[in-house]
């Protein structure tokens, strides 16, 4: 008989125990790997037979200790088919805690053996005690071979039997699926492959790609960001195995930490301490397996996960060298500096929050996303290897809106396959997916799913929830074997509730760990506690319903562990969850609903209060596990018309959350997502949302994906009018998804796509959808690129496509504004057309009505483009205004310009301004405008870099001011050969002209026989320019005014300027101040006044015949003028010579 046997003096209980398990020696493997998470029964120990192979297991659970051998105890009754009247005996004998001895006779310790990582048994030796051996380089490198192979080895025993993770809790087949990984900040350049592009802020990046980040100096840090459930300790391990199979080649050495673990560990560490103590242990030669590390720290990776989890903060002090003993988050702030084993990788892995202050600026920062929908399939398509039952699972995900709302998290589509997989057979089309309509229905549905034979220990649940809410109370996620009961261990092991793994509180003290399978589980059971607890009163069942805001997140180094709390304890509120409620009170419905009434009534309080964005998510959360449509729909009525939400990551539940409480809605809302990260395929989740009236999205996370997931769900808001898409990064492909997207969307009246970076064939690709959105007013593709040969492609659409008003195009900015037609929404609407084809005419008449504003500022148009241009518009409609100031045309595409007024039918003005026009080009301006018969006014400034036409009004405001002009006609019987057309304004100020400049510019000016008012102010005329303009007056035909100031003159021009009197018939007024510098000839002004100030002026000559040729009084006026006698006497001869009347005034001479 065996040694355990005659110490515990039960031999008749014992032998029927290992005959018991000699019949199901897997589920004996099972166990003992659970509560012995380091042993190794493949290679050790091998029996010769099951029944001795039972025994040697059985030894070894029983030295792990009392609670430990009570709890495998439990398992047995539990979970095998025990006969009562072993199973009493079974329970009373070793299930508590009488009859168990101190100490075995068997030579064996009760304390636990100091082993190795992974059940590895090596001669245990502490490198921070031993000295440095000298050893040659040869014998080093052998102890380094030795131990990477140990490494190695050690992780391919670890992940030999199961799928990646801290343990693996059922034997249920559990598939991986490559998570989505995107790019969010990064400083370091990134080395690509050939055909590769670099990893900018929210790429796509693939696992090997998290490795590609070059750094030539200090250390190469990754921090990977994920909310809970998403896989982060998952992939962790996953790269772990990866590496043990030898597919991550470029690392030598791969290490891997858990915080949660290393909370643990209380006593300062040196880093060999922290790798080989705590990890694996070197067989020997520890020293120089670590200098070997240090020498070869490009090929070292370690990974630590669960940042956000830790407790310790790291020392103040900087430590000099790895002998300096520190808590484990001052050696991990030592690895990401460079100053501890420079020039390792470090692979960090966190909760979304604010990251500590030891990670350095230049880490990269990757956000780890959930499954999208083909990932979803697949990982059902995995799970389910029967093909019909897959099948079936796959239709139930594909018919189920909330389901794939689960299954986008990865954790939960797990807990969901689960679910399915006992559902499923014998269940009709959708009756599986109807029983999962909530997170927490979900785990209530999983809890009942792993029940042995069916039922459920309510005691062991409540006792077991009371664990949870403890440990997360406290911050504790991981418990020894004596913080949980034996019989709780039991049911949580025999659930698959609970995992275990060994764990290092120290050099040389290793022990067993449990925790919950994953957090969000421990979360459900804390909150099960709270509803099914009689300990738990009303008043702090309410006070744990909150909503946690992410705005901490900023500030609040490591998040607390109750953020699903509140979501777990709506979903128990809900009137399904109360069958299941009553049985783990073990009370009356009556007291449940008590309970659940006041989580509700909290609800409704929250409801009512004005919340920002990340708590209006939360409380999303929170109702739509309530499955109260009145509640619902109180939330939906209370949120603002514009609800934004900015700064804070967003994924497809949330979204999903959030349109399912919209759904509740009866007005529109305007959702705004700034500078948020969002899940690529979250869009999705908006499908069929008749609510939302402008959605807008601007955030650098955006990319192809995102815009590809938008567009499956841009048809179906059949309300949406304002679309917003702009600081992404979203190339041609994303726009090829989108594009045939708008086109299915007639109802949108505002887009933009500003600052996406979109390249020619995206932005021409947008544009092509112009004719399909009959009641759009705005698109906006403003700072993007594009090119020149693009933007003449952007003018030809814009003249070409009817409903175009404007095209604005200054630097960056690119601006299309519409006009629809009138009958355009009566026709979306389906009205039908009185009229017949009244209606076709009317838009024809409309299009040919229609006027265009163009303005191309600052675009570098030259003068060949300028060609094109005019090519374009001369097939176009009429223009309002063409703006094209601030490009570089020179003087010769400012005179093609120029030429071409009096073609493109310019109603308003022509502004050619900051366009390099110098003096030379000034006359060929003046000469090609003159054959323009609209021109009203021509202002050029060089000085001021302004080149500005203005035109007459359209000819229907012409007709009426002919009207007003034929009635003057008739008072003063004007002369009919006299034209009855506008008078043009000619303004050449502070242009530098001179005397030598003039002679041309008059022969440009005789074109126009419309001249009324001209303008030389501010030039550098002189006395010579005045007398050499005097002597080309008469040759310009009859002005009404000519503006000489500002030009150098002296009291000789007086003298010049006087003849003119005799010499222009036109001129009636001279008005001369040497001191201001006043010099004005005006001819009469009463015809303006007499045309309402709409009236085009006549001709000053036609003034000498009205009235019955009467003469007209004429004014000479001198002002601060110091005229000495001899000049005044030559002054007053020369106006003798003037035919009267003549009034001469002087003021301040």
């Amino acid at each position: 008989m065996d040694p355990v046997s005659l110490q515990l003096g039960t031999s008749h209980l014992w032998s029927w125990l290992v005959r018991l398990l000699s019949k199901d020696p897997e589920w004996l493997n099972a166990k003992v790997k659970f509560f012995l998470p380091k042993m190794d029964l493949s290679s050790e120990d091998k029996a010769q037979d099951a029944a001795q192979g039972v025994i040697l297991q059985l030894g070894r659970l029983h030295t792990q200790g009392r609670a430990t051998w009570q709890a495998f105890i439990h398992c047995v009754c539990m979970e095998l088919d025990v006969p009562l009247d072993l199973e009493v005996p079974l329970l009373s004998t070793w299930g508590h805690g009488d009859g168990f001895p101190s100490q075995l006779e068997t030579g064996e310790e009760s304390q636990p053996v100091s082993q190795l990582h992974h059940g590895l048994k090596r001669p245990y030796q502490s490198c921070g005690s031993s000295p440095r051996l000298k050893q040659c380089k040869k014998q080093q490198l052998e102890l380094a071979r030795k131990y990477l192979q140990l490494l190695k080895t050690s992780a391919q025993q670890r992940y030999a039997g199961g799928s990646p993770g801290p343990g693996q809790p059922l034997a249920f087949h559990q598939a991986y699926i490559p998570p989505i990984l995107q790019w969010s900040r990064t400083t370091a350049p990134i080395h690509t492959q050939e055909g590769a592009t670099l990893a900018e802020d929210g790429t796509d990046v693939s696992i090997r790609d998290l490795f590609n980040t070059r750094a030539d100096k200090g250390p190469r840090v990754t921090v990977l960001l994920g909310k809970a459930g998403m896989g982060k300790t998952t992939l962790a391990h996953r790269l772990c195995q990866r590496w043990a199979d030898g597919q991550l080649d470029r690392f030598q050495a791969l290490f891997l930490f858990e915080f949660r673990q290393l909370n643990l560990v209380t006593c300062l560490l040196t880093l060999p301490q922290l790798l080989f103590d705590l990890y694996v242990s070197p067989e020997a030669g520890s020293d120089s397996v670590f200098r070997y590390l240090e020498d070869n720290a490009d090929g070292v990776l370690l990974i630590f996960d669960g940042l956000d989890q830790a407790l310790h903060p790291h020392c103040s002090r900087e430590k000099e060298g790895p002998e300096d003993p520190s808590p484990a988050l001052a050696l991990f702030s030592g690895l990401c500096r460079g100053t501890l084993l420079p020039g390792c990788w470090v692979l960090a892995t966190s909760r979304p929050g604010k990251l500590p202050d030891c990670l350095p600026v230049e880490a990269a920062t990757v956000h780890m996303w959930g499954f999208d929908r083909p990932r979803m399939e697949e990982y059902v398509g995995r799970v389910f290897s029967d093909p019909l039952r897959q099948e079936a699972a796959l239709a139930e995900l594909r018919e189920s809106r909330h389901l794939r709302s689960m299954c986008a998290v990865p954790a939960l589509c797990w807990v969901t396959c689960l679910c399915l997989h006992r559902l499923l057979p014998g269940s009709s089309p959708g009756q599986a997916a109807a029983l999962l309509p909530t997170v927490t229905q979900n785990y209530v549905q999983m809890v009942a799913t792993l029940g042995p034979r069916g039922c459920l220990p309510p005691k062991s649940l409540l006792d077991l929830s009371e664990v949870a809410l403890r440990g997360l109370e406290t911050g504790k996620v991981l418990f020894s074997v004596g913080d949980i009961h034996p019989s709780t261990m039991a049911s949580g092991a025999a659930l698959g509730l609970l995992t275990s793994f060994c764990i290092c509180t120290g050099p040389g003290h290793q022990d067993t760990g449990y925790a919950f399978t994953h957090l969000s589980l421990q979360e459900f059971f804390a909150a099960l506690y709270l509803m099914a607890s009689p300990k738990v009163d009303k008043t702090a069942l309410v006070g744990h319903v909150t909503l946690n805001s992410h705005w901490v997140l900023r500030t609040k180094a490591r998040p607390g562990l109750l953020d699903h709390l509140p979501t777990f304890l709506a979903g128990l509120a809900s009137c399904a969850c109360r069958p299941f409620l009553s049985l783990v009170a073990q009370r009356d419905e009556t007291w449940v609903s008590a309970k659940q009434a006041a989580v509700m009534q909290a609800l409704r309080k929250l409801a009512a209060r004005r919340l920002t964005g990340p708590k209006v998510v939360a409380l999303c959360h929170c109702v739509g596990e309530t499955q109260e449509p009145e509640l619902a729909s109180l939330v939906a009525q209370s949120l603002p018309y514009h609800l934004s939400f900015h700064n804070f990551p967003l994924t497809y539940t949330d979204l999903a959350a959030l349109t399912n409480i919209l759904g509740h809605r009866n007005a529109p809302i305007h959702l705004d997502f700034e500078g948020c990260p969002l899940e690529p395929h979250c869009p999705e989740a908006l499908a069929g949302c008749k609510q939302v009236e402008n959605l807008s999205f601007k955030s650098r996370k955006c990319g192809d994906a995102f815009a590809e997931a938008l567009s499956r769900s841009l048809p179906t808001m059949g309300n949406l009018k304002k679309l917003g898409l702009s600081g992404s990064k979203i190339t041609a492909r994303g726009i090829g998804h989108l594009v045939p997207a708008l086109r299915l969307c007639p109802q949108l009246e505002e887009v933009s796509f500003q600052d996406n970076q979109l390249k020619d064939w995206a932005v021409l690709n947008i544009v092509e959808v112009l004719p399909c959105l009959p009641r759009l007013q705005k698109l906006d593709l403003s700072r993007n690129n594009v090119s020149m040969s693009t933007l003449l492609c952007l003018t030809k659409v814009a003249v070409a496509c009817p409903t175009v008003r404007t095209l604005q195009v200054r630097e960056a900015d690119l601006i299309f504004l519409l006009s629809p037609p009138a009958e355009t929404a009566a026709e979306l609407q389906g009205a039908p057309d009185l009229l017949g084809n009244a209606g076709q005419r009317r838009r024809r008449a409309e299009l040919q009505d229609r006027s265009l504003t163009l303005r191309l500022q600052q675009c570098h148009l030259r003068v060949h483009d300028v060609q094109e241009l005019i090519a374009q518009l001369q097939e176009g409609p009429h223009l309002d205004v063409v703006d094209l100031s601030g490009n570089q045309l020179d003087d010769e595409g400012c005179r093609l310009m120029a030429e071409a007024t009096s073609q493109l039918r310019i109603a308003r003005k022509l502004d050619l301004s900051d366009n390099g026009l110098s003096v030379d080009g000034v006359h060929c301006v003046l000469s090609a405008a003159s054959t323009c018969q609209t021109l009203e006014e021509l202002h050029i400034s060089l000085l001021h870099k302004t080149v500005v036409f203005t035109f007459a009004p359209e000819p229907e405001q012409q007709k009426g001011i002919r009207r007003r002009a034929a009635l003057w006609v008739s008072l003063t019987h004007l002369m009919p050969s006299e034209p009855l057309l506008h008078a043009t304004r000619i303004r050449l100020t502070h242009c530098g002209l001179q005397a030598k400049h003039l002679e041309p510019l008059c022969r440009a000016l005789r074109g126009s026989c419309r001249l009324g008012h001209l303008d030389f102010s501010g030039n550098a005329l002189g006395d010579e320019g005045v007398a050499q303009l005097a002597r080309l007056l008469p040759g310009l035909g009859a002005l009404q005014s000519l503006d000489l100031s500002e030009n150098g003159l002296s009291l000789d021009a007086v003298l010049m300027l006087a003849p003119c009197f005799a010499t222009l018939q036109w001129l009636l007024h001279l008005d001369i101040s040497s001191e201001s510098q006043h010099v004005i000839l005006r001819g009469d002004r009463r015809g303006r006044d007499l045309a309402g100030g709409s009236l085009p002026q006549f001709p000053a000559g036609a003034q000498f015949f009205a009235f019955g040729q009467r003469r007209v009084p004429r004014t000479f006026c001198l002002s601060q003028c110091q005229l000495e006698p001899l000049s005044l006497t030559r002054l007053c001869e020369t106006l003798e010579k003037c035919p009267g009347p003549l009034e001469v005034k002087g003021r301040g001479q």
